[in-house]
């Protein structure tokens, strides 16, 4: 198996294969509306897709944007499910934390499902705020501050 990971700013092709990823699992399995899942445009445009493949076939993916100055904001965290339980989305956050530098970043921010936040503990990223609801899906603030 080869894996091979990859990112875009902005729209292309790396962002198609994110998207078919993100309507896959968030709209088919999750039952995310269309509307809620594709969000604003503009955010796509100013997004940094990131995309693992694997055997050149898209797998999972993420998207960062730096909301706040040194912060990046991680969204559509979102792996198939036949290439689950492979440590893919451990090595996304592996990929995104070695561009950080390069972007000046210092803390990673997301909402992650209640479901996954094992999975973020894992990652060393800690919780704040109280649970809300995005997507008809309940969330809490995770936050990791980057050496």
């Amino acid at each position: 198996m080869t894996i091979e990971i990859k990112h875009q700013l902005g729209l292309g092709v790396i962002h198609d294969d994110a998207l078919n990823i993100r309507t896959t699992v968030f709209v088919g399995e999750q039952g995310v509306s269309l509307a809620d899942e594709m969000d604003n445009p503009l955010t796509e445009k100013k997004a940094l897709h990131i995309v693992a493949y694997v055997n050149d076939q898209p797998a999972a993916t993420a998207r960062v944007i730096e909301e706040n100055t040194g912060v990046w904001h991680v969204q559509r965290v979102a792996t198939l499910y036949d290439m689950r339980g492979q440590g893919l989305g451990s090595q996304l956050f592996d990929y995104i934390e070695s561009l950080a530098p390069i972007y000046h970043i210092h803390t990673l921010d997301l909402g992650a499902q209640i479901q996954a936040r094992k999975f973020y503990d894992q990652l060393n990223f800690h919780t704040y705020g109280s649970e809300f609801f995005e997507a008809g899906i309940a969330h809490i603030g995770m936050k990791k501050e980057l050496k």
